[in-house]
């Protein structure tokens, strides 16, 4: 059963149908707080508005929790809280579709993976509306509208003079909520692990642990971390760690059974998010002559999988 609706509920709106957005609109219903999901994903959204979001637990219990969910953005005009939870690739329609309904006084955060979500969302937007955020938190989406959680639990926002609701509302679901003074340096701490680790799932179809167990696929992920390492330092990012070859290892030994959401794309024939991740690297490097030739080759690998 749901949560009773408090008086300290918000509306929220997560732009998003995938595994993540489907986690975090189940926990925050959950917690009370009425969530609308806005997707483009038919299958998704059909399930959602059938059986609400839905969270598979380790013992294979399931629990609903009610939304509302829709893929006609006037149905979310005067939204002022909004996450932001769909795939790179997919982050310009969807700041095209908060232009549309967020609040004049609103806030979008964007908590996805790579490089130039924020930089869209707020050309869509302006910066006084959008937030850069960062997440690490494990998600699989096992069918619509149906998601089981993986490791992890942080979520990362910058600092800004609205965030106090949504930070409330985050931590009442039982997230782990931090508000930072530099949320850059956390995206390019979550960048350089996905591009060390998520390829090579991908390509090798392996979970994140079964790398640790190959020695050339482990010293491949050590190389890509450090040819990212190498690019963010180059661009005056100060890391939230002092090793990105460790950070890489220990982030696939904290979620040693997890499929990558890179794997679960490729096993779809879906779209990855390969550009935003190990292309974004390999394009900044060029611009400080820097060579990456790890990255630029899981880059057209991946690419090559999914190109039509």
């Amino acid at each position: 059963m749901n949560s009773p609706i408090r008086r300290s509920s918000l509306e929220i709106l997560i732009v998003g149908t995938g595994a993540l957005g489907t986690l975090f609109a189940a926990r925050l219903a959950e917690a009370g707080h009425r969530i609308t999901m806005l997707g483009t994903w038919k299958a998704g959204v059909a399930a959602l508005q059938k059986n609400g979001a839905r969270v598979l637990a380790a013992d294979g219990s399931i629990r609903r929790a009610n939304i509302r969910a829709t893929n006609d953005v006037r149905e979310c005009v005067g939204a002022k809280y909004a996450l932001l939870l769909v795939k790179a690739w997919q982050t310009k329609r969807a700041a095209e579709q908060l232009a549309n309904c967020l609040a004049n006084d609103g806030i979008a955060v964007t908590l996805q993976n790579g490089l130039g979500n924020y930089e869209i969302l707020v050309n869509a937007l302006t910066a006084q509306r959008a937030i850069l955020g960062n997440v690490i938190i494990g998600a699989t989406l096992v069918a619509p509208g149906l998601t089981q959680a993986g490791g992890g639990g942080s979520v990362f926002m910058q600092e800004h003079p609205r965030i106090a609701p949504l930070e409330a509302a985050l931590t009442s679901a039982h997230f782990d909520v931090h508000t930072v003074a530099d949320a850059r340096s956390l995206v390019w701490g979550k960048l350089i692990i996905n591009a060390a680790l998520n390829p090579l799932t991908a390509l090798l179809r392996a979970t994140n642990g079964e790398i640790l167990t190959r020695s050339s696929a482990r010293e491949l992920m050590a190389q890509l971390a450090c040819e990212a390492a190498e690019v963010a330092r180059a661009e005056g990012i100060t890391l939230p760690y002092a090793d990105p070859v460790a950070a890489a290892e220990d982030a696939a030994r904290k979620t040693a059974a997890n499929r990558s959401s890179m794997l679960q794309d490729t096993l779809r024939n879906a779209p990855t998010e390969i550009d935003a991740i190990n292309g974004a690297i390999v394009s900044i490097a060029r611009k400080h002559q820097i060579e990456t030739p790890a990255n630029l080759m899981c880059w057209k690998l991946i690419r090559a999988l999914t190109d039509a």
